[in-house]
C-alpha cells in the first residue's frame, strides 16, 4: 500500500498541467484555434441591403458580385473614351471593403491604353465605387473583417 501511495504522489507532482494556470491553458486553446482558421476565406460575403444574408455563401457572393458589376457597368456606360484605334482589353480593379463597410481602391491595373484619359477613367471608377449603397462588411466567425476583391472591367470601343 505504501508503494502505491508513493507512486501516486510522484505522478501528481510530475504532472505539470495540473499546476498550469487557467490563463496559460486558455492561451494555448486560443493559439490552437487560430492555427485552424482559414484566413484566406470569409464565412459571409459583404452584403447589400437587398441581398439575403440567410442564403448559402455561394449565393451571397453571387449577389454581391452582381450588384457591384451592375453598378459599375451602368456608370461606365456613360463614360466615353476617344481613341485612334479600336480598344478591346481588360483592366482589373482591386478594392477592399473594410470591416466598417467603407470601400477603398487598392489598384486599377493600368495598361496605359488610354494615355491622358486614364486619370479620368480612374476617377470615374472611384466615384462609382464611392456611390454604392451601404455595404455590410464580410464576416469571419461573426466578426466584421476587411476583404479584398478583384474584378475585371472589359473595355470595348466598338
Amino acid at each position: 500500500m505504501r508503494k502505491l501511495f508513493t507512486i501516486l504522489i510522484l505522478c501528481v507532482f510530475t504532472s505539470c498541467s495540473l499546476f498550469e494556470s487557467t490563463e496559460k491553458k486558455t492561451q494555448k486553446l486560443v493559439e490552437k484555434e487560430l492555427l485552424q482558421i482559414d484566413w484566406t476565406d470569409v464565412d459571409d460575403y459583404p452584403l447589400f441591403s437587398d441581398c439575403d444574408e440567410t442564403v448559402s455563401k455561394t449565393l451571397q457572393k453571387s449577389c454581391f458580385e452582381q450588384k457591384i458589376i451592375l453598378h459599375l457597368s451602368a456608370d461606365l456606360q456613360e463614360f466615353r473614351l476617344t481613341s485612334q484605334k479600336e480598344i478591346e482589353d481588360v483592366i482589373f480593379l482591386d478594392f477592399v471593403i473594410e470591416n466598417t463597410g467603407d470601400i477603398s481602391i487598392v489598384e486599377i491595373e493600368n495598361k496605359e491604353i488610354f494615355g491622358s484619359q486614364m486619370a479620368d477613367f480612374n476617377a470615374r471608377i472611384e466615384r462609382s465605387l464611392k456611390s454604392l449603397p451601404r455595404i455590410e462588411p464580410a464576416l469571419k466567425r461573426g466578426i466584421p473583417v476587411s476583404a479584398k476583391f478583384r474584378i475585371p472591367i472589359f473595355l470595348n470601343s466598338k
